[in-house]
């Protein structure tokens, strides 16, 4: 998949997936800023749903090439609409910020209406080159334990 994001549209309609991926998985207070500059230039919104719950957390067994469910995990969901238009926002993050689903919302709201688009598609780019750099780093440390059993 193309992760590039050079415009909300473009990524709205190719990799909306990804872009939720990763403002599930960005710096809350940042998205919360971004999301407040973003509200002003929506109007109304109406909240469908804010919640938190359960959802299953499914795995694929690389061996046996199966789905399996390793358990629940608590999220914060949040679903808005723009009244008067068909545009939604939807976000979904773990844990229980209630806030932090409604940024995503916010953002994804935004993006489907077309408004800041560029400035949305920086923010999503910088999030992920964070949450890369991040994963790497963590990576990099599982490794350094790592042990070649076969020294022994």
């Amino acid at each position: 998949m193309n992760n590039d994001v050079t415009g909300v549209q473009d990524a709205g309609l190719s990799n909306h997936g990804w872009w939720l991926d990763t403002l599930a998985r960005a710096d809350g207070d940042a998205m919360k800023a971004m999301a407040e500059y973003l509200l002003p230039g929506l109007g109304d919104i109406d909240v469908v749903q804010s919640r938190t719950g359960l959802v299953m957390l499914p795995l694929r067994d690389t061996v046996a090439d199966t789905d399996f469910h390793l358990g629940e995990v608590l999220v914060a969901e949040a679903h808005i609409r723009l009244p008067g238009t068909s545009v939604e926002g939807y976000g979904m993050v773990t844990g229980r910020d209630l806030e932090r689903a409604m940024a995503v919302a916010v953002i994804d709201a935004a993006a489907a209406a077309g408004k800041e688009t560029d400035r949305i598609a920086q923010f999503i780019q910088r999030e992920a080159e964070r949450i890369r750099a991040d994963d790497d780093a963590r990576l990099r440390a599982v490794e350094a334990t790592r042990v070649d059993m076969e020294t022994f």
